[in-house]
């Protein structure tokens, strides 16, 4: 526009100086002179604009360039970005199963050691029981009782105090069954273990570690990923066993059992429950932190 401007203004200078020459007498001389002038000024305006198209020109090559180079820059970035988040996704997913798989172990092991405190707590009644009897013994032989009575025939001894008798028929014993289904869990042989805790419960339904025994049924569930008996069994704890101690892991497993399947609001209120009901204990740390995960804010008060 303002090229178009300078050639206007200059045509009607050269114009006015025409008509100058022609109403007024001009010497020749100095009118031709005037002309070549505007000629030279047009010619530079002319090149001027041209020199003014070439750099725009130019400017706009490389402000394209520039543009093409940031976009696949910008790309570049992009894809970098969704390869990191899949990363950090892959990465959150395998540790949280470790986590549970981890924790699956550690509760084997403090079982083991709840076991291990059981047995010489039986041991040590059986040592006193012996230590009785065997003072019994030397009272008799003191006084002159007759020890020599034996049990009819076909009596079956009465099994030590404490100890659970084992089945007729069934080999393995409450003790055997129970550490058997332990080290299958803890050593990852799930379906082993699963079929020595059905057993335990089968024959042993009744004894103080029959609530651990249901419950690993449900650990072994949901580290096979079957959610939905996984939840069935958490139930079982829940509903036979009120004073078993694995009342809390179980609330909270049932609870993110269900969130796999997709039912998020049961889930949540699983875990809610697990906050209320167990202030203070690794559960509720755990049950705090997956709500969070999920985008649920809760209290913090106890």
């Amino acid at each position: 526009m303002r090229t178009r401007n300078i050639l206007l203004f200059s045509g009607a200078m050269f114009a006015s100086a025409v008509a100058g020459s022609l109403v007024g007498p001009r010497p020749a001389l100095a009118v031709a002179r005037e002309i070549i002038e505007l000629q030279r000024d047009v010619t530079s305006l002319l090149q001027g604009q041209k020199e003014m198209q070439t750099q725009m020109t130019q400017d706009h090559t490389v402000q394209r360039t520039l543009i093409e180079q940031s976009s696949d820059s910008v790309n570049k970035l992009n894809t970098t970005m969704s390869g990191l988040q899949k990363s950090v996704q892959d990465v959150q997913a395998n540790s949280g199963t470790r986590l549970d798989t981890m924790s699956t172990q550690v509760q084997g092991l403090s079982d083991n050691l709840e076991e291990i405190k059981s047995r010489i707590g039986k041991l040590n009644q059986q040592l006193v029981d012996l230590q009785n009897s065997v003072q019994n013994i030397d009272a008799r032989l003191a006084g002159g009782t007759p020890t020599g009575t034996s049990a009819p025939t076909g009596a079956v001894a009465p099994a030590p105090n404490g100890a659970a008798a084992a089945p007729a028929g069934a080999s393995p014993s409450a003790d055997t069954l129970y550490s058997n289904g332990l080290r299958d869990i803890t050593s990852g042989k799930y379906d082993l273990a699963r079929s020595e805790f059905a057993d335990y419960l089968k024959y042993y339904g009744d004894t103080d570690l029959a609530s651990n025994a249901q419950f690993y049924l449900g650990e072994i569930a949901y580290s096979q990923k079957q959610y939905e008996q996984a939840v069935a069994e958490y139930d079982k704890v829940l509903s036979n066993y009120p004073k078993s101690f694995k009342l809390a892991p179980a609330r909270l497993k049932k609870g993110m059992a269900l969130i796999e399947l997709g039912q998020k609001n049961p889930g949540v209120r699983e875990l809610r429950e697990v906050v209320k009901r167990y202030p203070g204990t690794e559960e509720e740390r755990r049950a705090r932190a997956r709500l969070k995960e999920l985008g649920i804010a809760v209290s913090a008060t106890r």
